[in-house]
């Protein structure tokens, strides 16, 4: 969905009796460029429709659980057969409840008129209040969560919503013209709610109809004028817009402008702390987000450190702004604070250390397309099926490579980042990398070792021993070296020679870890690195309780580092409600982690330095910045046991038998390789297999085989 189709969710407060009611010139003392110099206003659209069906009891009343404090509801107003107001999202009521599959009323689907637009479905005009009154609601938003619909919350009434006593009421009337076209009267309906409720906001795309009711409305009631899109028509004069100012709709699960790196916080923050101006307040789905950028996250100096935990360590660089670990990528994230910058080293064919992602260089550069494409081979042990190895190239062939941005989310959710750069920057040879974290701010470089065992046996490459030259030809600013592999062979080997900090890599997902086996890591390692979901388990993105495995290697002294974290919204548990912050938050304050890796340092930076943390702000941290208890959350607490996702088998154990390794292979000596002329094919030496077939020759054929099949199958 576009981000800039509408005005409406940005409140330019441009009230009919707004001056008229007290709310006047702005504080001058302030540090808000509102109208009247007070931070701006959060208010929840349908609640926190983000995740919840729209306009719910559980929508409205989340609100108030999460503690955000004068958070205004809105209620989008539609009326019935019979003259009743419901909150509802639309006129079509199939839009947001299941009236559409209730059997026996196929011949109540309707097609009407509506500001000229010819639209057809089930229509609020078309049933009474009491016709509604068993009608479930649920989530109009695919994308979204959809295991609360079958919960049974039902359509609200006005009133209901009133019941709540919300810091504020904010009721939308989107056609109050359609209504009269029917014999209904909107502006009868909302006098007899200023008899029962206070209602603080009303807003409309209709000037007549704010006309209307301005003499009968309560002095507090505000009157808002709500611009509809460029091209649709105002009822009132019959005329569209022709707007040239666009502002975007607030949801942390919308696309919007890749400047803001998917971080909905730095959305909001564009829109309250820019240094120009501030708007009156911001309509969200999810309005914890908008709450954090106000109370936590605006007027911060940009001289304020942050607090030390957690340590932010790259992944690949800032590699969901870059094509990772290219130059870009680290100078992101050197600019974003980073405090550790991190260099998986992958090995050319001429043995130059260099800084990569993969060993596979389809995975990260765009050699699938380049004159290299002919050196696709399969290699179990690494499994990898027709990859390209970085082995299999000279390091001047592989700086002559495009860069690729990754895209984990492109296949399923249509989610892309960055296209401006996506192949943009050079990669850089670990001398270089270090060179460049030698004369920045960072804290330290984490060298990242996998695959040592192959490259030594099967290439003749030391990539141990590449990495510790590397190191010894440098003189690092008083920076850290910490260096990481999930073979404790490798970490052992590195012990021996060395006083760097050594990382183990746990790599994959687990419940626990023997008492033994942790005393048997501490033996070779400083820290642990685990995934996500050996802090916080999920379901179907759902948490699903927790572990002690980050506690349990903290008993021995081990620095706790969790990864990999992004801020698509799709990356994280429903319980994060689709916000990088509140992900962040629950793995420090709710997980207890040392650290996070992250594609997205800046986000991880800015979290450190919001004025809601422990410590940096004076006094406790409010309600809504507390962690999720896990074991109490959306999935024990609020989904019915029949909406429950199936059960899942739990994650294993760590043993010593999966940390304990055979030592590292010798280098099994290789000829050198032909002269490097800058392009061109240099072939690989082969690996014999069992048949006697090259295996690279072997699985070349078979690649242009299943291009040949491809191709004869497309006549």
């Amino acid at each position: 969905m576009s981000k800039f189709w509408s005005i409406w969710n940005i409140l330019l407060f441009l009230h009919l009796a707004v001056l008229a009611s007290g709310r006047g010139s702005r504080n001058k003392t302030s540090l808000w460029k509102t109208l009247d110099g007070n931070a701006p206003l959060v208010v929840a659209r349908g609640g926190f429709s983000g995740l919840f069906p729209d306009s719910s009891f559980i929508a409205y009343d989340f609100v108030g659980l999460l503690g955000l404090p004068d958070a205004v509801y809105w209620c989008d107003v539609q009326l019935t057969k019979d003259g009743a107001g419901i909150c509802f999202p639309d006129l079509r009521l199939e839009k947001a409840s299941t009236l559409d599959m209730v059997p026996g009323l196929e011949n109540k689907k309707n097609t009407y008129l509506v500001n000229g637009v010819s639209m057809q479905g089930w229509f609020t005009v078309d049933f009474t209040f009491d016709d509604l009154g068993n009608i479930p609601l649920k989530q109009g938003v695919y994308s979204r969560p959809d295991k609360f619909d079958g919960n049974g919350y039902l359509i609200l009434a006005v009133q209901d919503v009133a019941n709540f006593k919300p810091s504020g009421l904010w009721l939308n009337i989107q056609h109050d013209a359609f209504f009269r076209q029917r014999n209904l009267s909107m502006r009868s309906f909302l006098h007899s709610v200023f008899r029962s409720a206070i209602v603080d906001y009303i807003s409309s795309p209709e000037v007549n109809f704010l006309r209307s009711i301005l003499a009968r409305k309560p002095s507090r009631t505000k009157l808002v004028f709500r611009f509809l899109g460029q091209d649709e028509v105002e009822p009132s004069t019959n005329q569209t817009y022709g707007l040239e100012v666009f502002a975007s709709d607030f949801a942390n699960d919308f696309s919007f402008a890749y400047n803001f790196s998917y971080n909905p916080v730095a959305e909001y923050l564009s829109f309250i702390d820019n240094g120009e101006f501030s708007v009156d307040g911001v309509i969200s789905d999810f309005p914890i987000t908008p709450t954090e950028a106000i109370s936590c996250f605006a007027h911060i100096d940009n001289n304020v450190s942050g607090q030390a935990k957690p340590l932010v360590i790259s992944s690949n660089g800032s590699s969901g702004d870059y094509p990772g670990c290219t130059n870009l990528a680290y100078q992101g994230a050197i600019s974003d604070g980073v405090d550790i910058l991190d260099c998986p080293v992958q090995m050319s064919k001429d043995g130059v250390p260099f800084c990569l992602g993969s060993i596979n260089l389809i995975d990260s550069t765009k050699v699938a397309q380049s004159e290299f494409s002919n050196l696709t081979a399969s290699i179990p042990e690494l499994g990898v099926v027709n990859g390209i190895f970085t082995f299999s190239l000279t390091w001047r062939q592989i700086q002559s490579l495009t860069a690729a941005i990754s895209n984990p989310y492109a296949t399923d959710y249509r989610l892309y980042r960055n296209p401006n750069l996506k192949n943009a920057g050079k990669y850089m040879a670990l001398a270089d990398f270090l060179a460049l974290a030698n004369a920045s701010s960072v804290s330290g470089v984490l060298i990242i070792i996998e695959n040592a065992a192959y490259l030594a046996e099967n290439q003749g490459l030391s990539v141990i021993d590449a990495v510790l030259d590397a190191l010894k030809n440098v003189s690092l600013n008083n920076q850290a070296v910490m260096i990481q592999s999930s073979n404790s062979s490798v970490l052992i080997k590195i012990k021996e020679v060395s006083n760097y900090e050594l990382v183990y890599k746990v790599d994959e997902d687990i419940r626990d870890a023997d008492t033994s086996t942790i005393k048997e890591i501490k033996k070779f390692a400083d820290s642990v690195v685990v995934s996500k979901a050996s802090v916080f388990p999920t379901a179907a993105k759902y948490l699903n309780g927790t572990t002690r495995v980050v506690q349990k290697l903290q008993e021995f002294k081990l620095n706790v580092y969790a990864e990999v974290f992004q801020n698509e919204f799709v990356s994280q548990a429903w319980d994060f409600f689709s916000d990088a912050n509140v992900e962040i938050n629950n793995f420090v304050l709710g997980g207890g982690v040392d650290g996070i890796i992250t594609e997205f340092p800046r986000t991880a930076v800015q979290y450190k330095r919001s004025k809601c943390n422990s410590g940096l702000r004076g006094d406790k941290i409010p309600q809504f910045m507390l962690p999720v208890d896990p074991n109490k959350g959306l999935m024990s607490d609020i989904l019915y046991p029949q909406f429950l996702p199936p059960a899942q088998a739990p994650n294993p154990v760590l043993t010593e038998a999966d940390v304990d390794e055979p030592p590292l292979p010798s280098v099994v000596s290789k000829a050198a390789p032909p002269p490097d002329t800058g392009s061109g094919f240099i072939p690989s030496a082969p690996t014999s297999t069992t048949n006697g077939q090259p295996e690279v020759v072997a699985s070349i054929f078979l690649s242009y085989l299943a291009v040949l099949l491809a191709t004869l199958a497309s006549f």
